[in-house]
């Protein structure tokens, strides 16, 4: 009597499995959210504070002219309130990216980076969870604001919604570029100082490009060429139910350009080189 011989099961070939590690990152990144409540209130703090304190003095100080999409006068706390929302992204992105750093040298994805799953499908798993937890985080802040009246026309809440999930998936793809130049915990801070605050304040965040363009126009340039503006333009358009074509292209581009530099990045022949 024969005997079959036995063959090794790879469980990357089973759909089932590439569905549960992508469920199972997600879910750890979301459980990771709800357990550390210091983290979703400072989240919300940042973007408060300039809602109700700094807009609330800037008011008298930085007049907003008709400027699209709006289609008359607005309140300072109506015209920054999209540059939040980005600003909520944009340390979500680099929360999630400090995260990858301690998770790579001593967590889960210590793990799964030798596991017979693609690097892209771990980083594309790690990138989604980051996006949800962001995007839930920038509604919650809405929500408050809705509250403080400072608020959008109701289908601009809809309409935001593919624009918040591509300027996340922008802001985490260049926090993953960055995760895989970090070896240590140690250098992240230093690191973030120098990519967070250039990229906020070198935006249409908190003021209109126009005024920026007045005062200088090589900060104007920089601005432009700043892929941060143009995911707080996109935001922007959208919570009024437009599109912005240019905001679009320039978001979607640096996303698939990030996105292909941390899979090559993170590729381990390179990185035993």
């Amino acid at each position: 009597m024969s005997e079959r011989p036995l063959r090794d099961e790879d469980p990357a070939d089973r759909p089932i499995a590439w569905m549960r590690c992508f469920l199972g990152i997600v879910r750890r990144d979301l459980a990771r959210f709800v357990l550390q409540r210091g983290r979703f209130f400072s989240a919300l703090v940042r973007p408060l504070v300039w809602l109700f304190v700094f807009a609330a003095g800037f008011r008298s100080v930085l007049g907003v002219s008709i400027i699209p999409p709006y289609k008359t006068y607005v309140p300072y706390e109506v015209y920054v309130t999209p540059g939040l929302c980005a600003m909520i992204l944009l340390f979500g992105g680099m929360q999630a990216s400090l995260s990858m750093v301690y998770d790579r040298e001593m967590g889960s994805m210590r793990a799964l980076l030798v596991s017979p799953f693609p690097r892209w499908f771990l980083l594309f798993s790690k990138l989604v969870g980051g996006v949800v937890v962001c995007v839930v985080q920038v509604y919650v802040f809405l929500g408050v604001a809705w509250v403080w009246e400072v608020r959008a026309p109701l289908s601009g809440y809809v309409t935001v919604f593919p624009a918040l999930v591509l300027g996340g998936a922008m802001l985490g793809a260049i926090g993953l570029v960055l995760s895989s130049a970090i070896r240590q915990l140690e250098n992240f801070a230093s690191v973030m100082n120098f990519v967070i605050f250039p990229m906020f304040f070198t935006s249409s965040a908190l003021y209109p490009l126009w005024k920026v363009e007045e005062s200088s126009p090589l900060l104007h340039a920089i601005c432009l060429a700043n892929p941060f503006t143009h995911a707080v333009e996109l935001i922007r358009f959208a919570l009024h139910g437009r599109f912005e074509p240019l905001a679009f292209a320039v978001v979607a581009g640096v996303t698939i350009v990030a996105c292909v530099i941390a899979v090559a990045a993170y590729d381990p022949m390179r990185r035993k080189a």
